[in-house]
């Protein structure tokens, strides 16, 4: 009689073959294909940047993506938090600043450098990554529009503890001003043009504290 192989070093092959593939280091820089994600995403946004472009420009293959960030959507959240993260962030700006209006006014020249870089795509990701999408992006959308009410929602509060009146208008104010530079940035505006922008954006300022 025939003795039949036992399965269990069937198994164990198979194990160890599964160890072996899934110990093995990726064969791509993870923080550099972020990165590059993160500038197709700012350049073109969620929707009009496929997967196709996404592999190619990252060099990895659609299952190495999967592996490394899960699916498109998760990809663009760490692009977004890339993005947001640094030294310098729209709420350290604004708690550093001597007032609310210096507050402003960093936001707005931070912005005018942010939105030219010699390196990265013009305007902001913020503003244009999900500005017009259909409904199964309408939660990256969501997303990016609360990122922004948070900044402005920081600001307002800054304003308010300065005792300046109309808080809410004064930071919607700003926060507009923001996106309208980042249109003109994405339609060829220089640095020097925002700034200038940004100068004239605060000339209304209150000066003083009085309501």
């Amino acid at each position: 009689m025939e003795t039949a192989q036992p399965a269990p070093e069937t198994t164990s092959v198979s194990t160890r073959e599964t160890a072996r593939r899934t110990g093995r280091p990726r064969a791509f820089d993870r923080e550099a294909a972020l990165h590059t994600a993160m500038l197709l995403f700012w350049r073109h946004g969620y929707e009009a940047t496929s997967l196709a472009d996404l592999t190619a420009a990252m060099g990895i293959s659609p299952p190495s993506l999967y592996a490394a960030f899960g699916d498109k959507k998760a990809l663009f959240r760490a692009a977004v938090e890339r993005y947001l993260a640094g030294p310098v962030t729209s709420a350290s700006l604004i708690a550093t600043a001597p007032s609310a209006r210096a507050a402003a006014a960093a936001l707005l020249q931070a912005a005018a450098v942010g939105f030219t870089g010699a390196d990265t795509p013009p305007g902001c990701l913020l503003a244009t990554g999900a500005i017009s999408c259909s409904t199964a992006a309408a939660d990256v959308q969501g997303e990016l529009a609360a990122i922004r009410r948070a900044v402005e929602a920081t600001l307002r509060d800054r304003i308010v503890a300065d005792g300046l009146p109309q808080a809410d208008a004064l930071a919607a104010h700003v926060m507009a001003v923001i996106q309208g530079m980042s249109t003109l940035a994405r339609d060829g505006a220089s640095q020097g043009r925002l700034l200038a922008v940004a100068e004239v954006a605060l000339a209304g300022w209150p000066d003083s504290q009085s309501t």
